[in-house]
């Protein structure tokens, strides 16, 4: 066995994917991999640099760990991700305990930046982030039950206040037939949950040569596989949500009715200055469509608050949207200029008044969702059981409406022991903190 190598990722489910892509090749290579940096030859930072609070996030972690590296617990760092392909020089300059930088177009360059690192070199690895996807297998760092499904890269958007084209590159799609094939190796390997993850998922499949969306066409062929249970959507642009789009997601069973599109705000002014697609009219009327043709749909998106142009008026016109719409999962941000943006060359409200107001619609949000948990009283629903809680003497599961790391949970008790990964049925009964309580229907 080569030297022990640890790794920190930071971000979002994307991210992880790169991150567990690069443990495969450690391991492949013949490197130790542990998941405590102490101790370890070599640790990674795979980062994230969207906005300030991930920035800051980041570097507190490599200061962290810059410390283990003074006490002699930690050998070499080596950062990676959208923070070294945004800022390498920076890192270098500012950071004196990183050992080597490496940015997201050399992800398949791992082994090698790896042994420079130990062998001494201040490493600075950055490939095309416009090239052709690798074909990499990966070392799951997700519980054994679920895992993410990426099927493309990088962005086309081009929306205002966002760096992401500019670190991850062109959109990429995977191959469909790649897609396939990793899917079914996760679920032979009891894989029950599959969280299909790009920056964008509704544009999958128009990218490649001769092709259309292939969304439809992937998740007929996800809901094929024996051994998946639940389909779960994340991240779909509005405007690229098509008929046959919403026929597949309303007919399968396998897709849960849960659909992450992020909108960032209606105000048809900010909209259109953020570069963003549609207007206010037409989100309602996507919204609602969906409510229609999917029964029981629970609908997540994602809000900028303090955006350019977004004045007392306009933000009134969110929230006045949001106790209209009762979107049943909201996530609430304070926009953050972010330096080569458009967006942050614009005048806009200061930062704690943004803050304020995502605050705001925290707190707006969570009332609609009590409203929501009251509708599930009395109803029996899948859950996925994740673990037990000594503590509070009771399981603990998702159900559709629940992602994982982003929602809530169900708590239930049960009289047989039931495994992580497990699914039950669960009767609502109560509601505590936001989260609902329930009790298992036992089987006879």
């Amino acid at each position: 066995m080569r030297e022990k190598i640890g790794m920190v990722s930071l971000g979002c489910a994307k991210n992880q994917v790169n991150a567990e892509q690069m443990l495969y090749l450690l391991q492949e290579a013949g490197f130790e991999i542990s998941g405590d940096p102490a101790g370890c030859d070599l640790a990674i930072v795979n980062t994230c640099g969207f906005i300030e609070s991930a920035k800051a996030e980041a570097i507190d972690h490599i200061l962290a760990l810059g410390q283990l590296k003074a006490q002699g617990q930690l050998g070499k760092i080596l950062v990676t991700g959208c923070l070294s392909q945004r800022y390498p020089e920076e890192i270098l300059q500012e950071l004196p305990e990183v050992d080597g930088v490496m940015g997201t177009g050399s992800y398949g360059d791992i082994v090698s930046a790896v042994e420079q690192t130990l062998a001494g070199t201040t490493v600075k690895a950055f490939g095309d982030i416009d090239a052709p996807l690798d074909e990499t297998p990966r070392v799951l760092t997700s519980p054994d039950y679920y895992a993410y499904l990426k099927i493309a890269e990088g962005c086309d958007n081009h929306c205002a206040y966002c760096v992401i084209p500019s670190l991850r590159g062109r959109y990429r799609s995977r191959e469909l037939d790649d897609v396939l094939y990793e899917a079914r190796q996760l679920a032979a390997d009891g894989v029950k949950e599959l969280i299909v993850v790009a920056q964008d998922i509704s544009r999958y499949g128009l990218d490649l040569e001769g092709h259309d969306h292939l969304l439809p066409q992937l998740l007929r062929g996800l809901c094929e596989i024996e051994g998946v249970h639940w389909v779960r959507l994340h991240y779909l642009y509005p405007d690229q949500i098509t008929e046959e789009m919403i026929d597949v997601i309303a007919s399968e069973p396998k897709i849960v009715k849960y659909l992450d599109i992020p909108i960032q705000h209606v105000n048809d002014t900010i909209l259109k200055k953020m570069n963003r697609r549609g207007d206010k009219a037409f989100l309602t009327a996507l919204f609602r469509k969906l409510r229609a043709r999917i029964p029981g749909l629970v609908i997540r998106t994602s809000l900028i608050a303090g955006l350019p142009g977004e004045d007392e008026a306009a933000f009134e016109e969110l929230c006045a949207w949001l106790r209209e719409m009762k979107l049943e999962r909201v996530g609430a941000f304070a926009f953050s200029p972010e330096e080569g943006t458009p967006a942050a060359m614009m005048e806009y409200p200061p930062s704690e008044v943004a803050q304020e107001r995502a605050a705001y619609i925290a707190e707006l949000q969570s009332r609609i969702m009590d409203e929501w948990n009251e509708t599930m009283m009395g109803k029996t629903l899948e859950v996925l059981c994740e673990g037990y809680d000594d503590e509070e003497e009771a399981y603990y599961g998702r159900t559709y409406a629940d992602s994982p790391d982003i929602d809530g949970k169900i708590w239930f008790p049960s009289e047989t022991a039931v495994r992580p990964g497990e699914f039950v049925m669960v009767t609502v009964t109560d509601v505590y903190d936001g989260e609902l309580i329930g009790e298992r229907e036992e089987e006879a």
